[in-house]
This record gives structure tokens, sequence and C-alpha cells, in this order.
């Protein structure tokens, strides 16, 4: 991407492009599975679960299928275990991916204003991100259950455009997955993509974001050269 964009503000996701998650989204899976008398599936598997939130990762595992729903009381059993589970271990192994501080200290410099944008819940996602010291980078932090609506709605970034007082288009949105791809198109924004994360094993630049980038402080040079 070349052509000049005019952010003022940076909203990136939390699972898959912040924070590496999954080793303990799977052990919080694989202990519910275990109270449950059920086999959990493996690392690699599970992290084609993870990016609609924990409730359809619950579904996801139970059922071994991205869209199938299990039993109604099935569900409810295991998405309480899955709660008590993940809440002693939300930061037990999950840590920054490799660029991530670098890229967060570089466009506090620049002057961006920072926001996180997540579909996990916010009984998970503050005290993760306060245990990895990554909160205090965000002047906006939005999980799943703050507003009616979550990725892939738009909602959620336009919320983030009217506290920041700016336009759509003056919004970067930095993630891993289908999810942020369609939120950012559908509300205007400017979208890049890394890598590494958890779009359902499906390579990021098949989503065409406006740039695929290795590192969030790869994202905080191009955006210093195209603003």
């Amino acid at each position: 991407m070349t052509v000049p964009i005019p952010v003022k503000a940076v909203v990136i996701d939390l699972d898959g492009t912040l924070l590496d998650t999954a080793p303990d989204l799977a052990y919080a899976a694989t202990l519910m599975m275990a109270e449950l008398g059920l086999d959990a599936p493996p690392l690699d598997v599970i992290r084609t679960y993870i990016g609609n939130g924990v409730s359809r990762l619950v579904k996801r595992v139970l059922t071994g299928d991205m869209s199938a729903e299990p039993d109604a009381e099935l569900f409810k059993r295991a998405y309480a275990l899955y709660e008590k589970h993940y809440s002693a271990n939300v930061a037990r192994e999950s840590a920054p991916f490799p660029g991530v501080i670098e890229g967060l200290q570089s466009l506090r410099k620049q002057g961006f204003r920072l926001a996180c944008i997540t579909n996990k819940v916010a009984v998970f996602t503050l005290p993760l991100l306060r245990d990895t010291h990554l909160l205090d980078f965000f002047e906006l932090v939005l999980p799943g259950d703050s507003l009616p609506k979550r990725k892939p709605d738009p909602l959620p970034l336009l919320h983030a455009c009217a506290h920041f007082g700016i336009q759509p288009a003056e919004l970067l949105l930095i993630g891993d997955s289908l999810n942020d791809t369609q939120a950012a198109r559908a509300a205007g924004c400017h979208v890049f993509c890394v890598p590494y994360g958890y779009n359902r094993g499906q390579p990021v630049a098949d989503l065409y974001p406006d740039a695929v980038i290795p590192s969030i402080a790869a994202a905080s040079a191009l955006i210093e050269k195209l603003v």
C-alpha cells in the first residue's frame, strides 16, 4: 500500500493480533472437557476455533464444528466450567507477539490515539490486558459485551470513531481475521492484517486488507510513511 491515508486513531484486535492467547484458551478447554469426561481437541485445532468470542469457542470445542449448536444443557454446563478455568488461567502463558510493545510505543510516540476492540468479554479482557502490561497503552478498550453488537458488525468501530471525534476514514483497524476485515469495510475504515493470528487457518491475504504487515512494529513504520 502506497496511497496516503488520513489516520488519526488506531484500533487493534486482541487475540491473535496483540497477544498469543491460544495456549491459555486451549488449556481452559482441556480442563473443561476433562470435567465433562470428554476429549479436548489439540492446540492446533483450537487455534482455528478462536475469533468469535468464548461462547462460540466452547461450542466449537464441544461439537468439532465451526457453526454447529451443541445440546443446550451440555453447553450451559460447559460454558460455566470454561469461565471458571479460563478466569483462573487467563494470563498463564499468554504473551504479546514479537513487535507488539515496540509498535505500541511507536504509535503512541507518533501521537495516534489507541483503542483495543475485541470480541472477548470484559471479565477476561481487562485482566488479560492488565496482566500482560498492555492496558495503559489504550485510551479506549471495547470488550465484546460492551455494546449491543460485536465484530464483524461495524458498531464497535463506529463507536470508537465517535469517541475519538473522527470520521471512519481516519480510523485504522489492525487485526488478524475475517471478523476484522468485515467490520472495517462495513464501517468505512482502513484495515491492516497480521499473518500470524487466528484466521481459522486461512491466509489473511485472501481477505484483501489494505496491507498485510508482519508485526505491529512494522505497521507503525508503514503508517508513519502513509500518513
